[in-house]
């Protein structure tokens, strides 16, 4: 299971990032809980991943998923999320914040491009500033419909 080396905590992840980066790497970063990973997530993480050459998935851990979701999430632990993203070709590298948002680790990563899902505008992406600043983009891809973890969990 050689796809576990793809899971790093913040720091480790930071450098790694920054190595991509040096060797002329297009970095970009997302960010979500990835509860239940579903079909939207398969096709916003797999269109993330074509704007760059590397993909880093960065995931709320337990307690701000808990904070953000409620008492009863997270479903799935950070490490089974975790492994389940890692387990994905099209992802290079998954990290954790413990923040509410992910501005703190944004700003220690600086990647060249942020993506969200569509029920984000670009205006109101966590560290979207900070990116475009750093002459990066900002893109919040397109939302399919249907799919969220709060209807699968409703069913």
């Amino acid at each position: 299971m050689e796809f576990i080396t793809k899971i790093q905590e913040p720091e480790q992840a930071a450098k790694t990032v920054h190595s991509w980066q040096d060797i002329g790497f297009e970095v970009v970063f997302t960010n979500g809980c990835f509860d239940l990973l579903h079909t939207g997530h398969i096709y916003y993480l797999y269109a993330s991943r074509q704007l760059g050459n590397k993909l880093i998935v960065a995931i709320n851990d337990d307690d701000s998923v808990r904070r953000l979701k409620g008492p009863s999430r997270p479903v799935n632990t950070r490490e089974d999320r975790a492994l389940l993203l890692a387990a994905l070709e099209f992802v290079d590298l998954v990290t954790w914040f413990a923040e509410d948002t992910p501005l703190e680790l944004i700003q220690r990563i600086l990647p060249d491009i942020l993506t969200k899902g569509g029920d984000y505008s670009v205006e109101n992406i966590v560290g979207a500033e900070i990116v475009i600043d750093h002459g990066g983009a900002v893109l919040s891809l397109p939302f399919v419909e249907g799919y969220s973890t709060t209807n699968i969990l409703n069913k």
